[in-house]
Formats: structure tokens, C-alpha cells, sequence
């Protein structure tokens, strides 16, 4: 199976006979995403299969995430289990630079998106490593790990810390609202 990129403005003309799967957390999803979009986290992906591949009898799939990382990663995992779908060049962010309206549900609980959250994270452990450098030089150690995995993450355009984040309770999707959507997809 193959994995094709769709620009915005492709996508954007395409959207009425598109199944549209954002693959963000939560949280992410609903700082805004694409009108009709569902969610189903990267992390959550193995268990949506068999309802993807029963929405694809019916349509084509775009997945979508923030920058198209891991939608890319998405529609990778997917092809390897027969599952053809798309993913939108440049995510969402591209999305909306082009001018298209991203939906923002208004009872909607928000997150920062996952890139701001690692940065956060990255640059706490630093500066905590380096600021109880201070009292014992091991403590040192903790802002070489996390330049050790930015560099391995670079390397690899893998995210450990990114997968561990995704764990945190406002990265997670109910599990009533994962039910939800795989039953929309089923119907």
C-alpha cells in the first residue's frame, strides 16, 4: 500500500469524500483541527485498525497532525497493515496558514500543542540538571540526557519525550470519547 501527501488546497477541495483522522492528542485536537476531522491518537492507532479499515471501504483517509510528522508516522503504520491513506503536507499548521478554518469546539478542554510541551519539558530537565549541577556535578547528568535524546530525536524524527507527554492525563482521550469515535467511523 502506498502513502501519498495532499497539499491544503488539495485537501481543502477534496474534504466532502475525505475521512478525516488527526492523529494529535486530546488536548491538541482541540486547540482546533479540521472541520469533520475525528480523533485518534498516534499512541491509540493499533487499536482504531479495524475501524479504519472498514472507513477506507467507503472513502479515502487524510491523516492529519500538527506538522505532518506523525501523520506520516501514521499513515506508515497503516500501510504496513493494508490500510492506504494521505497525510496533509505540513499539518495542520500549514492548514491554517493557507487560510482554512480550523474548528474550535467551545466546551472543548485545551492543551498546548505536543512540539510546545517538549520544549517545556526539554528545557526544565536542563536547566533543573544544570541549576543542581550546583550542589553535586552528577545531577549534570540529567541535562546530557536530554541532549543525548534531542540529538537522538533529530536523528531518528522520533520523540521519546513526546510518547512519555502524550501519557499525561490532559494528553489522554477518555476512553468514552475513543469509543465514541470509533463508533462514528463504524456507522
Amino acid at each position: 500500500m502506498t502513502t501519498t501527501a495532499l497539499a491544503p488546497d488539495q485537501a481543502r477541495a477534496q474534504l466532502a469524500e475525505l475521512t478525516v483522522i488527526d492523529v494529535r492528542t486530546p488536548g491538541e485536537y482541540a486547540s482546533g483541527h479540521l472541520p469533520g476531522a475525528h480523533n485518534i491518537p498516534l499512541h491509540h492507532l493499533a487499536a482504531a485498525l479495524p475501524t479504519l479499515k472498514t472507513a477506507t471501504e467507503r472513502g479515502a483517509l487524510l491523516v492529519v497532525c500538527a506538522s505532518g510528522a506523525r501523520s506520516a508516522q501514521a499513515c506508515a503504520t497503516l500501510a504496513e497493515h493494508g490500510v492506504t491513506a494521505a497525510t496533509l503536507t505540513g499539518g495542520t499548521t500549514a492548514w491554517s496558514q493557507h487560510g482554512h478554518d480550523l474548528h474550535r469546539p467551545t466546551s472543548a478542554r485545551t492543551a498546548w500543542a505536543m512540539e510546545r510541551q517538549v520544549r517545556l519539558a526539554a528545557g526544565s530537565l536542563v536547566l533543573a540538571g544544570l541549576g543542581l549541577g550546583q550542589i553535586h556535578l552528577a545531577f549534570l547528568l540529567i541535562s546530557a540526557g536530554v541532549a543525548c535524546g534531542l540529538v537522538f530525536s533529530a536523528l531518528t524524527d522520533t520523540c521519546g519525550m513526546a510518547r512519555i507527554l502524550a501519557k499525561l492525563p490532559h494528553n489522554r482521550p477518555r476512553a468514552t470519547d475513543l469509543d465514541a469515535t470509533l463508533a462514528a467511523l463504524a456507522s
